[in-house]
């Protein structure tokens, strides 16, 4: 919606919402959240035309067209607990507009939900009774994917490579050569061919398990296990890379330090929801390991995901903090800044022998054991002095 206002300045936009707190760090100017460019881009607009309310009937009122973009995360209640969508903030948004609108208005669907919604919602807002017509469009919030299956293909893809990366650890190949020569076949493509610790965000597992509940709720079996598979093969590169880690470890991790850098599902924001990181770190304490957790921007949600391990994990923004006295030290997230460090003085930081394990295979890792690291990359042979 910032980015709309700034470049609409004749269109007067309100983002509205229910949590008072949020609406008020938007007021300050300092966002709540992290993307590259957004603050420069909300200062812009800010008081201008762009403003942040939590009225809600006023906001309905005046609006002209509405944009309803809430929460819509995976049911853990009733029919389809687990895998269905949970579309209760979805109608009661709906209801909400159709209770304080007095004129027409053109209504924008953009979660991703499942197939029908903004049908369904066009229903709920054209049962009122004064006459007041709406339109609704249905605009997911990831424009170039477009949908819940286009969002289940491209965690099909990542779960793919991940796949293989299993494979090329246990024969020694290189999952980077496969996914090249995979890439290169016109057919295929190389997007979402990089092996990592998982997939994460808001959207792909939720998505793939919406749709297979759909299939199952239309008696396809098998299609519905062949989309659950997407998830499971998620899980499983989750559990191998910790699984990994203890046993390259001497089969132990109790009361040893690992530096985690990186917590958001992906670089250049601060969201962690559904980060790899979150279960990885959980497996880790499970198993009496003590952490020393940083992100440039994720901090706050690592904080709050790890809460009831305060004893256990240390939060810490400085990466070179938090590889003092630590055994091993995880990627977890992509951000540039990891490339760049300077691993010959992290190296002098470090517990020996000092272990490296990659789970983005962004770092030059010939380069990192002719240091003296241990190296252990995803999908590739590990490269060790022990």
């Amino acid at each position: 919606m910032a980015v709309l206002a700034a470049r609409c300045p004749d269109c007067q936009v309100t983002v509205v919402d229910i949590d008072e707190k949020k609406i008020e760090a938007w007021q300050t100017g300092e966002p709540p959240i992290y993307e590259p460019g957004l603050k420069e881009v909300l200062q812009a607009a800010l008081g201008r035309n762009l403003f942040f309310s939590t009225d809600m009937p006023r906001a309905i009122d005046e609006a002209e067209a509405i944009f309803v973009s809430v929460n819509t995360p995976t049911k853990d209640f009733g029919e389809g607990a687990g895998m269905a969508a949970d579309l209760q903030y979805w109608e009661q948004t709906a209801r909400q507009i159709m209770e304080h609108s007095k004129t027409s208005k053109i209504v924008i669907e953009k979660s991703t939900v499942p197939v029908r919604t903004a049908s369904a919602m066009e229903r709920i807002l054209n049962s009122n009774e004064r006459g007041i017509h709406f339109e609704v469009l249905s605009n997911p919030e990831f424009m170039a994917e477009g949908t819940v299956a286009a969002n289940a293909f491209l965690a099909q893809r990542v779960s793919s490579i991940n796949s293989i990366s299993a494979l090329a650890e246990a024969t020694d190949a290189n999952v980077e050569e496969v996914a090249r020569a995979v890439g290169m076949d016109g057919r295929i493509g190389g997007q979402f061919l990089k092996a990592s610790v998982g997939f994460g965000g808001s959207c792909f597992r939720k998505d793939v398990l919406n749709l297979v509940y759909l299939c199952r709720f239309y008696g396809l079996e098998e299609v519905a296990e062949y989309w659950h598979q997407v998830v499971l093969i998620n899980q499983l590169q989750k559990r191998r890379f910790v699984q990994r880690v203890v046993r390259c470890m001497f089969n132990t991790v109790v009361d040893k330090r690992i530096a985690v850098l990186g917590f958001a599902f992906k670089a250049n924001t601060g969201d962690i929801r559904d980060s790899p990181a979150i279960e990885i770190c959980l497996d880790l304490l499970e198993e009496k390991a003590r952490l020393a957790v940083s992100d440039p921007q994720a901090l706050p949600g690592a904080r709050e995901a790890l809460a009831a391990h305060w004893n256990s994990v240390a939060f810490v923004s400085d990466p070179y903090v938090a590889a003092q006295g630590a055994h091993a030290l995880l990627i977890l997230t992509e951000w540039q800044e990891y490339r760049e460090l300077d691993f010959e003085r992290i190296l002098g930081l470090m517990k020996k022998p000092a272990f490296i394990f990659d789970g983005r295979n962004i770092l030059d890792h010939q380069r990192l054991f002719a240091l003296g690291f241990n190296v252990f990359p995803l999908g590739k042979a590990a490269l060790s002095h022990i």
